[in-house]
């Protein structure tokens, strides 16, 4: 059982049910998913950047990554139906949880004047989004090798009904929040 397993299990159940007072452990929420997602306008014009972007979130993720195609043309972009302009990766279960926990301990203090991710970037329905400038802060990431820096998006899926609910909880879990009216 993984360290995050564990502390979901014995330190923040026990705090969830106290603070909204569930009648079933079932009602509990829980992280469901976590996507990470890069998207590459450049792969239009310069094809390669998708190989490297693959083998970089396969690198980040522990699992492989795949390209994503564009589903209608926007011609101001150049951008024609089907073609690749990004690439994901969806975690589930055991390598979620490890891939939470290198990203709570290790990834986001490496970031350059880190005072915590924003409380505010919940979807209203207990899902969270992170948005990082640069791959580079993930300790797999060779930095000599890269060919360009590039942004990714992390969604973490929960299974809780309101903000409030997925905030305790991720809160709980270590992600490290800014406090109210701190300056990003």
């Amino acid at each position: 059982m993984s360290r995050f397993k564990e502390l979901y299990d014995s330190v923040v159940v026990p705090k969830l049910i106290k603070q909204f007072n569930y009648g079933n452990v079932n009602e509990v929420p829980k992280i469901s998913k976590v996507t990470l997602n890069m998207g590459l306008g450049e792969a239009i014009q310069n094809n390669k950047i998708l190989d490297s972007a693959v083998a970089e979130l396969t690198a980040i993720s522990g699992q492989k990554a795949v390209i994503t195609k564009a589903r209608r043309s926007i011609a101001a972009f150049k951008l024609r139906e089907g073609m690749s302009i990004g690439v994901m990766v969806t975690l589930r279960r055991q390598k979620m949880q490890f891939f939470l926990d290198k990203l709570i301990n290790i990834v986001l203090p490496r970031v350059r004047d880190f005072r915590g991710v924003s409380p505010k970037a919940f979807d209203g329905r207990g899902n969270y989004t992170l948005g990082l400038k640069e791959h580079i802060i993930f300790p797999e990431v060779d930095y000599d090798k890269i060919d360009k820096i590039k942004g990714l998006n992390i969604s973490i899926v929960t299974t809780a009904k309101t903000d409030d609910e997925a905030r305790y909880l991720l809160t709980e879990l270590g992600m490290p929040f800014r406090k109210p009216g701190q300056a990003h």
